[in-house]
């Protein structure tokens, strides 16, 4: 089984929709592919597919700290250790935790010598799985609205992917990402054996290129580029930033007006170009 990103940096560049045409694509040849939509703070891949979010299939939690005012001590070892900067203390005073900020890597309540800083349960995302059609699956990570760090979500997200396409003998595994070069992009794209980087030809798109490029760089992660609505910039730009990392421009797709209307439709189940 191939495990294939697809990212971009920049938003609104075709991720989603170059994710849909490559997995139409694999599924015409006859593979079995699962496709993941990883952006967990906006999904929209089911809706391009026409596909409605129903019963989860699986359900994501994490445990933020929780103070125990009796068992505190007010030494700062909690404030010290969070690399979150989640744990604000004014001296003399008993640590306050701002949870917006909390990634809930649990070093506070470790770092705790009086035990003061207990674990609580809440529920952080949903996980669906829809049959779009035979040997194509989506599988649909959703955070909790308003959740800050979605990271720990869009990795639980890929756990459950990864025992799903094994489960169903997947022979390719697509993870769609949020844009940007954030913690929830950098969970979606590790262990990856490729990721297409998908940009378009205008100076946003050249500049958040070379972030996700320089990003998979540091990865090890080998990566290609496919440039969507060619046609309408200077492609010149991502061809200078692909040559500075001496990466392919996989496929070039033209703006296409029976694309755009499938897209806004919901239409891209069967769609090729």
């Amino acid at each position: 089984m191939r495990k294939i990103a697809i990212s971009g940096g920049k938003g609104g560049v075709g991720k989603s929709t170059v994710a849909i045409l490559f997995a139409n694509q694999l599924v015409k040849k006859g593979k079995n592919v699962i496709l993941t939509d990883c952006d967990v703070e906006c999904p929209n891949d089911y809706l391009l597919l026409g596909q409605k979010l129903r019963k989860p299939q699986g359900k994501v939690y994490a445990e933020f700290p929780k103070l125990n005012k009796e068992k505190c001590k007010k030494c700062g070892l909690c404030a010290k250790a969070c690399r979150s900067n989640a744990i604000f203390q004014a001296p003399g005073k008993y640590p306050v935790f701002i949870k917006d900020l909390c990634s809930a890597c649990r070093a506070c309540w470790i770092v705790c010598p009086y035990g003061a800083i207990e674990p609580q349960k809440e529920e952080t995302g949903k996980i669906f799985a829809n049959r779009a059609k035979n040997n194509f699956w989506l599988v649909t990570g959703s955070a909790k609205p308003g959740l800050e760090e979605t990271g720990p979500v869009v990795t639980e997200v890929k756990k459950f992917a990864l025992k799903f396409a094994e489960k169903r003998k997947a022979d390719y595994l697509l993870f769609d990402t949020a844009p940007g070069t954030h913690c929830p992009v950098i969970s979606a794209i590790l262990d990856c054996d490729l990721a297409y980087a998908v940009t378009e030809p205008t100076p946003m798109g050249a500049y958040d290129l070379n972030l996700i490029l320089d990003l998979s760089q540091k990865l090890k992660l080998p990566a290609r580029v496919i440039l969507n609505q060619a046609d309408l910039g200077d492609k010149r730009r991502i061809e200078k930033i692909a040559k500075n990392f001496k990466i392919k421009i996989e496929k070039e797709i033209p703006y296409s007006k029976k694309l755009v209307e499938a897209y806004s439709k919901g239409k891209l189940l069967n769609f090729s170009l």
